[in-house]
């Protein structure tokens, strides 16, 4: 059955670290694709963090 695993994070060393612990359990000729993504926001507001990023992974895979 194909699958997908979503991976989202706010750092690329926490999203590398995650999706490779996932990968880790999985043969690979089971992944099928992985999609990578990341997202840039700006606050308006000054009390906010300037700039948010969040880093996206999807993995399709078999089970």
């Amino acid at each position: 059955m194909l699958k997908i695993k979503l991976f989202d994070e706010e750092h690329e060393a926490d999203l590398e670290e995650a999706v490779n612990g996932f990968l880790e359990n999985l043969h690979e000729s089971n992944i099928k694709d992985i999609k990578y993504q990341v997202s840039i926001s700006d606050s308006l507001r000054e009390e906010e963090e300037p700039t948010i990023y969040s880093y996206s992974i999807m993995v399709i895979y078999i089970e």
